[in-house]
């Protein structure tokens, strides 16, 4: 499964709104404007995509099981209203007291995913709105991209440019839709230059 084509997203603040007292129920998971049609953007283009989110709100006994299942339902229900789904949640349970090795900035969530998967993740797009996010992606080999959207939505711009500085290379963009939008056109540009057409065929020129 070398040649599968993999994005690695963050949850709360990338593809739903972000809350400081924790999302804790469906109705309070809300999907940010323009994230799912993104999403289902990049799976029309081949793309799978996963998720890898902490969820200490399941240590620190916010909510349950059955609460984070029926989020991930609305999740999956407004996504295929769109045309497009996640294949898999990757979560840390853990409260950060318990010294887990599962939760971002540790890479733990990003192994787990390159063993289901059975993938290399070097260049693996990881996409996230806050510096744990990338430090995690960056420790398992993977490209980083930041999104100004949910815990970097309010920093300053110095403050952006200082998680961007603490791992070089990382990509920014406004929203999850600029960084699909992104991510094809690199795509698209790359099959230009192998001479490969749109749909699939070589170019006759």
């Amino acid at each position: 499964m070398q040649n599968l084509k993999l994005v690695i997203l963050d949850r709360d603040g990338t593809i739903n709104e972000d809350r400081d007292d924790f999302v804790k129920s469906a109705d309070e998971w809300v999907a940010m404007p323009g994230a799912l049609q993104a999403i289902a953007r990049l799976n029309q283009a081949g793309w799978h995509t996963v998720v890898a989110t902490n969820q200490s709100g399941l240590g620190r006994g916010l909510f349950d099981m059955a609460t984070l299942n029926a989020m991930h339902a609305k999740m999956n229900a407004e996504l295929a209203a769109c045309g497009g789904r996640i294949d898999a949640v990757f979560f840390c349970p853990h409260a950060p007291s318990e010294s887990c090795r599962c939760r971002k900035p540790l890479p733990g969530l990003f192994r787990q995913i390159g063993e289901r998967y059975g993938v290399d993740l070097a260049q693996v797009p990881v996409v996230g709105d806050a510096l744990r996010d990338l430090q995690a992606g960056s420790a398992a080999g993977c490209s980083t991209h930041l999104v100004l959207t949910g815990k970097s939505a309010r920093l300053s711009e110095r403050e952006r440019e200082a998680i961007v500085g603490q791992v070089p290379g990382t990509g920014v963009h406004a929203d999850l839709a600029a960084f699909a939008e992104w991510l094809l056109r690199r795509e698209r540009g790359a099959r230009g230059e192998a001479g490969v057409s749109d749909s699939g065929y070589p170019r006759l020129d």
